[in-house]
């Protein structure tokens, strides 16, 4: 009973503790994959005890169960550039905080010179997984105390919320005393440690341990160790605080073989709420996975498990189609594998409301998004992304941060535009942005900014006649007939208004309500082709999963509107698990008839199971979209 009531306390801070955390890390910028964009797994690992052997490799999956090595099965990294003995064992990564950082950390050894040779521990970061900055740590050179250091071994990192930063914790023996396990707090560049290594957890029998791995789930911290001397095996321990020193050891051992083990690996199946208990069978040279759903149960399924290489103690981490793309571009695609990737959602991450923009000076696409995944769409910066060919999409970063660069509003930034307009012979461009349910304006002279805020509201008024909706989604569009560019916004009606020649200010008496019909609702975009002006909208509420765009045709950007029957031009479809389509821009590739829509939708899968959350966790989509000999809009199918 009693431990049953400390293990209910030790839920019960740890919830409280996610819900501070919550609070103190709100303000940072996303980046990088969700969950919903991961598309497969990479493992690291090193082949074994031959100096050729001791070296980072990389193995690709896409379902988790089924790997195949990239470089065929040669190393990805020179163990000669970055170790100090010639060799590396052990390699654990981690996928940063940030969504587009990466740690490894390695045993600096090599077998050949006996398994008390080592003094040291190698700590690598990089933004793309291909390329990698090093440094080595020397416990024994680095920190005093440390003359009867026999071994280092098996360093790993995990992000301790806690404290904010990165904890690298490794097992260590001491002259005649056990291998114990401690930790140290790397600094921000992670090239280095900022605190004395300190125990982090040792067997209440005094015992040895080794080969920690530690994962976080609903806020506890499981800890994954191979005990030595005292019954062989993986045993589990688990806290709520890293470096409390209180952790409840678990019973048995959760190998599912009588086999010697070492090395184990937790991971997360990608869209799915199963982990994979995975460890070194090393007297047989071979990988045992294990299923589990409570990381206490475990049950083999090594008959799912198939790999064209034979592993030594590495670790598994999801990634992105981005990422398997840019894997596969360095190294090759494995033979034998075939890489099917879905090209929608475009953007990796929680966007929605995207404007489109071919830049004229840059000669790249852009996509100006709403920043998602905040409850209450209470996002409060804007960013970028860019790509050269709508294929591959790279996020340039905040463009606009209302805390920081807008002193008329903090909150809700929704909805941008972006307009390019040539003055005094080169570009500028004009970002009009929701903040606070209002309308502003940035200028700057690149599309990735940095922008600057006028300083002033530019809508904060109902137009005459209006007394619904709110002055949100501005859309900016620029006349190919005469040049003039107009500010059309509006929900719950439709409102336009000349720009005058500094793209900052309103033309005054130009402001007009248009006329459309009861499904409109917001998000109005309009573009022009072929002597017609198109004017589209999305009808329903984004949280719906009826949010669906229509549209209606002018022979002028002020109306009136013409609609016709049948003008649905983009909804769900339930058959693919598509839902929420709306809030849309329009491209036109440069010189061409070829055009795109550009589109939120729920995130897939989740999102039509999470109630009006699906309203403010969305993601960015782009479809062909094509005409009919008469100029109407053919239904658009979204696709995955």
């Amino acid at each position: 009973m009693m431990k049953k009531l400390r293990c209910q306390r030790l839920v019960l801070l740890a919830i409280l503790k996610i819900a501070f955390i919550g609070n103190v890390f709100s303000q940072e910028y996303k980046s990088g994959p969700a969950n919903k964009d991961f598309a497969g797994y990479l493992f690291t690992y090193f082949k074994g005890n031959a100096i050729k052997d001791e070296a980072v490799c990389y193995a690709i999956s896409t379902d988790g169960y089924n790997y195949r090595a990239l470089n065929h099965n040669e190393p990805v990294i020179d163990s000669k550039v970055i170790s100090s003995t010639g060799g590396i064992r052990d390699p654990h990564i981690l996928r940063g905080e940030d969504g587009k950082s990466f740690y490894m950390v390695l045993t600096d050894m090599t077998s050949s010179k006996g398994w008390d040779s080592n003094r040291a521990m190698i700590l690598l970061k990089s933004d793309d997984l291909l390329t990698w900055k090093h440094t080595v740590i020397n416990i024994q050179q680095r920190f005093k105390g440390h003359d009867d250091l026999k071994r280092v071994w098996a360093p790993q990192t995990i992000f301790d919320p806690a404290k904010g930063k990165y904890m690298v914790y490794w097992s260590m023996q001491h002259g005649a005393g056990p291998d114990i396990i401690y930790y140290a707090y790397a600094n921000s560049d992670f090239t280095d440690f900022e605190s004395e290594p300190a125990v982090l957890f040792h067997p209440k029998n005094g015992k040895s341990c080794i080969d920690g791995d530690i994962i976080n789930k609903n806020g506890l911290f499981h800890l994954f160790y191979k005990t030595e001397g005292n019954g062989n095996g993986i045993r589990l321990a688990i806290t709520d605080s890293l470096t409390s020193g209180k952790w409840i050891e678990q019973p048995g051992y959760k190998q599912q073989t009588r086999d010697a083990v070492e090395g184990s690996g937790v991971f997360k199946l990608n869209q799915s709420d199963k982990y994979i208990l995975m460890y070194d069978v090393y007297g047989k040279g071979k990988y045992q996975f294990c299923e589990s759903y409570d990381l206490d149960k475990f049950k083999v399924i090594d008959q799912d498990v198939k790999m064209d290489f034979h592993p030594r103690h590495g670790t598994i981490i999801p990634v992105s189609r981005k990422e398997l793309k840019d894997l596969t571009a360095k190294w090759g695609i494995p033979q034998g594998m075939e890489l099917q990737l879905k090209t929608n959602p475009v953007l990796d991450g929680f966007y929605a409301d995207p404007d489109v923009l071919y830049s004229n000076k840059t000669k790249k696409y852009y996509i100006y998004p709403t920043s998602d995944g905040f409850d209450g769409w209470g996002g409060y910066y804007f960013k970028t992304f860019s790509s050269p060919d709508l294929k591959n999409w790279t996020d340039e970063g905040v463009i606009l941060d209302l805390k920081k660069d807008v002193s008329w509003a903090d909150r809700h930034a929704w909805a941008p535009t972006i307009a390019e307009k040539k003055v005094k012979g080169d570009y500028k461009y004009y970002y009009y942005f929701t903040a606070a349910q209002k309308i502003g304006v940035a200028v700057s002279d690149l599309p990735t900014g940095p922008f600057k805020d006028s300083g002033k509201l530019l809508i904060n008024f109902k137009p005459e006649g209006i007394n619904r909706g709110q002055e949100i989604d501005p859309a900016a569009f620029t006349d190919p007939k005469t040049g003039k560019s107009y500010l059309y916004w509006g929900n719950g009606y439709l409102a336009v208004a000349e720009l005058n020649k500094d793209m900052v200010s309103l033309k005054k008496n130009t402001t007009k309500v248009l006329k459309t019909d009861e499904t409109f609702r917001e998000g109005c975009y309009v573009f022009y082709r072929k002597g017609t002006y198109y004017f589209l909208w999305s009808e329903d509420d984004t949280r719906s999963e009826n949010y669906r765009v229509r549209y209606g045709t002018s022979t002028s950007p002020l109306g009136p509107i013409k609609i016709s029957e049948n003008n649905l031009i983009l909804q769900k479809d339930p058959s693919q698990g598509i839902y929420g389509t709306g809030h849309n821009s329009v491209l036109q590739i440069p010189g061409k008839d070829e055009w795109y829509i550009v589109y939120h939708r729920f995130n897939v899968p989740d999102g039509i199971h999470m109630g009006d959350a699906a309203g403010f966790n969305r993601e960015v989509c782009m479809d062909r979209m094509y005409f009919d000999e008469n100029g109407n809009i053919i239904p658009v199918k979204p696709t995955h």
